[in-house]
């Protein structure tokens, strides 16, 4: 399992749509579907900030890490 999440998509899962679902999950009411559902998502965005690794992301074939990994190599070609 290779990590497929940039530092910014884990920072804004981490520290801002994790605290805003807990947040709205208070709101609603933790003990209703709602809030469940939202708990739920709050915890899968901390699990997978923290891991760096989205499977959603593997299955889409999407790559938050390599636009980084491919700025990086695109810049050290450029000074040749």
């Amino acid at each position: 399992m290779s990590s497929n999440m940039g530092s910014i998509d884990r920072l804004v899962r981490a520290f801002i749509v994790a605290p805003v679902a807990i947040v709205i999950a208070v709101v609603v009411g933790v003990g209703s579907v709602a809030g469940i559902v939202l708990l739920a998502l709050a915890a899968v965005m901390l699990a997978t900030s923290a891991v760096g690794f989205c499977p959603l992301y593997k299955l889409v074939g999407l790559d938050t890490c390599s636009l980084r990994r491919a700025h990086r190599g695109h810049s050290a070609r450029s000074g040749d």
